[in-house]
């Protein structure tokens, strides 16, 4: 339980954001009336690079990561690192080549792009997939984090606390648009870093420094929990084959096509705003394995140590076995090893990942359902009725999400869970919007076809997996079964493509690159701030740190 001081700190914190939401979404919402829609759900498209990359990294980073990332740490080390670094790669992708795409089409969501590339039966489905693994992914499993944290610090019921912060999270995002939700994310980004940090630190300074927690990883024959890259044949079932195969499909679907990340993309100022943007995010990723990964290691060799008590977190299985649950290793840091203050900056901090994602979550699932669904078949809406269905929109989804707590509490890592549910919703996505941006050829019929059968194959798979444990598929690790479910939907796109031809309208026609370096023709911006020049840097960078974590 934490101190009086730290829960008013925490307190005043929420409050302080809820304040700040409101102020900018109703200020940015007088200042800009005479194109109400645009302003609530794309702010205008007058976001820059700097408000851009933090809010994508917030928008990613929610407590499930400060949570999760530090258990992960400390059963196995750094490995789940490798989530946080390829992300670079597939941000370069979407600033080279996804980025200038979705500027140029104009599109507001991208389910509206896909319909513009291809039809309304691929634009339709999307929106299905998108509101769906919205919910699940970026609102529910967000909650369950947070509600294990909140019920560890306050010893409140997990429903309870998590049910206040979500009303409190709705009520700017609903109110203030995506104005609010990036203001209010850049801000719970730096206290998100600092209040990580501080526990990074402390972590550091009570093991005595990196030294001798190697030490006691060499005494314990647990060096391999330094590597990122491990050998075939790897217990964890994410050798270095598996993460370069696997997780670009994970990856592009989740930074280049998932609306709920995109949307402060398509909100740029410009083209050179939205390709600077992801691009500052990618360095910012850099920062989750020293400040969320490895915390939960230095946790590890602390509790071997026995300069960090664990015993609340230890149980006996139904084989007389002790185990420990993980899952509370970082409120259980928190408490240890922090003083009065510092306790109640971390609980800041852990809102700040819950609240951000729940924001951006609710704010992009009513942009999908205002443009592609409501206004589709109304297409003479006005923009305040269209904010007001999303506004309801957003209410609807904030409660499906609650329902879904229970179901998602079975997993016994949340970020393996995650990953797991994401790998059967990617591949056909990731498949469709390659293609239909790089192949000429790809064809509406091809693309609605993939998204179907590609679709449907990955929730068999899925259920297979979890219903019958023994089977061969099930004992794929899903790193690997996104990569085939992928190589699945590619093959079937091209077949169907060469089966039903393209038919280009006029707008279709110009949407895919005729080459591959035709995007990178425009010049950007002149010196370091250069989107030519900050890929290079950042590609080198992680280079340099998968060679020396390798």
């Amino acid at each position: 339980m934490i101190q009086f001081t730290d829960l008013i700190i925490s307190i005043c914190y929420v409050l302080g954001i809820l304040a700040v939401g409101l102020w900018y979404g109703i200020r940015h919402k007088r200042k800009n009336k005479d194109n109400a829609a645009s302003e609530y759900f794309l702010a205008g498209k007058t976001l820059k690079w700097p408000a851009i990359g933090l809010a994508l990294f917030a928008t990613n980073i929610s407590t499930v990561h400060l949570v999760s990332l530090a258990q992960s740490g400390f059963d196995s080390g750094i490995l789940n690192g490798n989530f946080e670094w390829m992300a670079a790669f597939t941000l370069i992708l979407l600033a080279l080549f996804f980025s200038p795409f979705y500027i140029k089409s104009g599109v507001a969501t991208l389910p509206d792009f896909l319909e513009k590339r291809y039809d309304r039966s691929s634009r339709d489905w999307l929106v299905i997939v998108s509101i769906v693994s919205a919910i699940i992914i970026h609102i529910a499993f967000s909650m369950l984090a947070g509600g294990i944290v909140l019920k560890t610090l306050f010893g409140v019921n997990m429903y309870t606390s998590v049910i206040v912060i979500s009303i409190i999270t709705a009520i700017y995002t609903i109110v203030g648009g995506l104005k609010a939700v990036v203001v209010t994310e850049s801000i719970q980004t730096v206290v998100l870093i600092i209040g990580a940090a501080i526990i990074s630190f402390a972590a550091y300074f009570k093991m005595g420094g990196w030294e001798p927690m190697v030490d006691v990883l060499h005494s314990t024959n647990q060096m391999d929990k330094l590597s990122m890259l491990r050998p075939h044949g790897d217990a964890s079932g994410m050798p270095w084959y598996a993460v370069l195969l696997g997780y670009p499909v994970l990856g592009i679907w989740y930074w280049c096509a998932d609306q709920t990340i995109v949307q402060r993309v398509l909100g740029a100022k410009d083209e050179n705003h939205a390709r600077v943007g992801p691009l500052f995010c990618g360095f910012i990723k850099i920062l989750p394995v020293f400040i969320f990964i490895i915390p939960g290691l230095f946790a590890y060799t602390l509790a071997q140590s026995g300069k960090l008590d664990i015993s609340a977190l230890k149980s006996i299985d139904e084989a007389g076995k002790e185990i420990v649950n993980s899952k509370g290793i970082y409120t259980l840091m928190i408490t240890q090893l922090l003083p009065t203050g510092l306790v109640g900056i971390l609980v800041a901090a852990l809102l700040s990942g819950l609240m951000s994602q729940i924001s951006g979550a609710l704010n992009s699932i009513s942009t999908m359902v205002g443009y592609d669904i409501y206004k589709r078949y109304r297409p003479e809406t006005k923009d305040e009725e269209l904010v007001r269905i999303g506004k309801i929109t957003a209410g609807i989804a904030l409660v499906f999400s609650l329902a879904l707590l229970p179901l998602l509490n079975r997993y016994e890592s949340i970020f393996n869970g995650l990953n797991d549910i994401i790998a059967h919703i990617a591949p056909p996505i990731t498949c469709v919007f390659l293609l239909g941006i790089f192949w000429k050829k790809a064809s509406a019929q091809s693309a609605k076809l993939t998204l179907w059968i590609g679709s449907a194959l990955g929730a068999i798979v899925f259920a297979i997996n979890k219903l019958f444990v023994d089977t061969t598929i099930a004992q794929i690790p899903f790193m690997m079964m996104a990569f085939y479910l992928f190589v699945a939907c590619l093959i079937m796109q091209i077949i169907f493509s060469y089966i039903y031809p393209v038919q280009h309208t006029e707008e279709s026609e110009k949407l895919y690159w005729k080459s591959i370096w035709e995007p990178l023709q425009s010049r950007g911006w002149s010196g370091i701030g250069n989107y030519k020049v900050l890929s290079v840097v950042l590609l080198l960078l992680m280079g340099v740190l998968f060679w020396i974590f390798r």
